[in-house]
């Protein structure tokens, strides 16, 4: 039997050619459908996750050490991050259909080209930064107001969907589905709460109803109607996909929104059904999965974990470890790769020299080749303030125009090898650009969780302030 990384391998080398014209999701859901998945599910990710637990346990030399400093942003890191959120956001202004409100999926800031190739889930982080920008004045606030009625009422009439739930790529302009592409469970999660965000930020009529109309007819009990594992989508032409979300991942959101439905609710038993296996590595315990380090960011750009458990973690401080980790297991690469540094670190699914390449660790996941990759620092800002905004500021100053674009950051590039990202890619962009924002003020957070479907969501799957007694155990 191959080891997991023999596999992977394996995979890659099949798939390479194509890589160049695939994103994150593209690339996932076509290895799901082939039975080869990144993060593993079910029995198999157990087992391997036992081993890597048990390795890495032997392994670590250095004792369990306490949370890493959490000092709040000076004045000047501030302004840093206000010049990172208004390049940012930049992208999602300009590379969408003011009409129709879809987001493309990338850039290319190089030769300027266009695609008509939109992501629902680019939409979600376009929907969240234009409420952002609205919130900073940007833009003028009818600016703001009026993109967001256009892609609500868009979304609302227009934009294929099933049962509420909507196809993962869209044509920017006329709505038609692209690639045969799958009705996504995660992405439609994504656009979401992007819209609930809106619907809180602005003081309007159309735009409260139609955030509660786009989202009361999402069809959780469809989704989870002969299982408590949420499918990862469904096509007309094959009906459900095989593969579940079963293990963690940024798969919280989705359950969350389920449970919190007021018309179509997920089963509260949902919650527990997914798996949540401990990693150890350089004496740090954590729940973790074999993915990239996008996976304890997603859920945490929305919803606010901090101060809260359910009946297995505080996932806010599962998070601050697991980024801990990371950034431990790129310093432990800096033999291999000597760009690699407390200043220079991060690495998750992602552009490279040889198309999208799902990677991180740890354990090492693809095949790292000392690309560093922004958004893994920009997607942990609350997490590791210091030690994140200490590597984007790296990036900036001394990349310059390389690393740096008018719309923030290029999504990767190798300094080792000098091959640099041409292209920004919307979902890491927005990751980037909400958790700055969180990191400075909480605004999204503060915003997003005044919806009742969100504390009914954390409230039935049992989440309760930690309080002086509750300790976090992994």
């Amino acid at each position: 039997m191959l080891l997991w990384h023999e596999t992977t391998a394996i995979i890659l080398q099949m798939v390479r050619p194509f890589l160049r014209k695939m994103t994150r999701r593209k690339f996932l859901a076509q290895g799901l459908r082939a039975g080869a998945c990144l993060p593993l599910t079910g029995a198999l990710s157990a087992a391997f996750a036992g081993a890597v637990d048990n390795k890495h346990q032997a392994i670590a030399t250095k004792p369990f050490t306490p949370l890493p400093d959490q000092s709040p942003l000076t004045p000047e890191q501030d302004a840093f991050l206000d010049t990172v959120e208004r390049s940012s956001f930049g992208f999602f202004w300009e590379q969408a259909n003011p009409q129709t409100g879809l987001v493309r999926d990338r850039a290319n800031v190089i030769t300027g080209k266009q695609s008509s190739l939109s992501s629902i889930a680019a939409v979600g982080f376009g929907l969240t930064a234009i409420c952002i920008a609205d919130a900073r004045n940007y833009i003028a606030h009818e600016q703001a107001r009026d993109r967001v009625l256009n892609t609500l009422r868009f979304l609302w009439k227009k934009l294929p969907n099933h049962r509420g739930f909507f196809y993962h790529w869209a044509n920017i302009n006329t709505a038609e589905r692209q690639f045969d592409s799958e009705v996504s469970s995660i992405d439609t999660a994504i656009l979401l709460c992007g819209v609930l965000t809106c619907r809180q930020h602005f003081d309007e009529w159309e735009i409260k109803e139609l955030g509660h109309l786009i989202f009361d007819r999402v069809e959780w009990t469809w989704l989870s109607e002969d299982t408590s594992v949420l499918s990862h989508g469904w096509t007309p032409e094959t009906g459900f996909l095989p593969s579940r979300w079963s293990d963690y991942s940024e798969l919280m959101m989705m359950y969350l929104l389920g449970l919190g439905s007021a018309t179509y609710p997920l089963p509260a038993d949902s919650w527990d059904a997914w798996k949540r296996v401990p990693f150890v590595y350089d004496g740090i315990r954590y729940i973790g999965s074999f993915a990239p380090l996008f996976i304890h960011q997603y859920s945490q750009a929305w919803f606010d974990f901090r101060e809260r458990h359910d009946h297995y973690a505080d996932y806010f401080q599962n998070s601050i470890l697991a980024t801990e980790a990371h950034k431990r297991f790129c310093l432990d690469l800096h033999g291999q790769f000597s760009d690699y540094s407390d200043e220079l670190w991060g690495i998750t699914a992602s552009d490279s020299v040889n198309g999208y390449v799902v990677w991180g660790g740890p354990p090492a996941t693809g095949p790292i080749d000392g690309t560093v990759v922004p958004c893994a620092a920009g997607g942990s800002l609350p997490f590791l303030p210091q030690q994140t905004v200490k590597v984007l500021q790296t990036i900036k100053d001394k990349y310059g125009a390389r690393g740096w674009c008018r719309y923030g950051f290029v999504d990767a590039f190798n300094p080792l090898t000098n091959w640099y990202d041409t292209d920004v890619i919307g979902i890491d962009t927005g990751i980037t650009m909400v958790m700055a924002e969180n990191a400075r003020s909480g605004f999204v957070w503060n915003t997003f969780m005044k919806n009742p479907e969100a504390r009914r969501g954390m409230q039935r799957a049992g989440f309760q302030p930690n309080g002086p007694r509750y300790q976090f155990k992994g």
